[in-house]
């Protein structure tokens, strides 16, 4: 019985081990003509909020098109960006500091030079709510700087676009969400 669970697990860690290299190696080729064109995240509310909504990622001639539609906000600026990890925690620390490879400074969304998750701001109306659409260069689906897996987050203040240390000064985390490959 022992012998056999050990032999289970090691095929469970095998295949599990394939399946990540096999995802990375296909996330990673980064040639233009990669099948991923899409992608999606759903925010979640972190502990105390109520903010949601849907961001929706996708590959154009001009870079990536990012549409977001958020719900729950108090009125006015709230930092938007791409984290490190795609994983949703109480308080939103989980997800990690932005998504920086190339260990540029923080930015705004305009800058030349700036973390590759550093979106800048969505603006609430009265009534909370929040549209953002922007083409971005420096997003991308696929390769090295992939934002696929990683996470977008909310925060409760506006970013400054300049503070490098918390980057972007913008407050707690009010919403997550995990960007993943969809349909096109």
């Amino acid at each position: 019985m022992k012998k056999s669970m050990i032999a289970l697990t090691v095929c469970f860690l095998f295949c599990v081990v394939l399946g990540f290299r096999e995802m990375a190696s296909a996330q990673h080729e980064g040639s233009e003509g990669d099948s991923v064109t899409k992608a999606v995240a759903v925010l979640f509310p972190t502990k105390g909020s109520d903010v949601h909504g849907r961001v929706t990622f996708t590959h154009t001639s001009e870079g990536t098109h990012v549409h977001a539609e958020i719900s729950g906000l108090s009125p006015g600026e709230h930092g938007f960006h791409i984290h490190e990890f795609g994983v949703w925690s109480p308080d939103g620390k989980a997800a990690g500091s932005h998504f920086n490879p190339t260990k540029a400074p923080h930015a705004g969304p305009d800058s030349p030079k700036r973390h590759i998750g550093d979106l800048g701001n969505v603006t609430a109306n009265a009534n909370g709510n929040a549209v953002y659409d922007m083409d971005d260069r420096h997003l991308s689906l696929h390769g090295h700087h992939s934002i696929i897996g990683r996470g977008v987050i909310v925060h409760e203040k506006a970013d400054d676009l300049k503070t490098q240390d918390p980057p972007g000064n913008a407050g707690g985390r009010l919403a997550v969400g995990v960007v993943g490959v969809a349909k096109p």
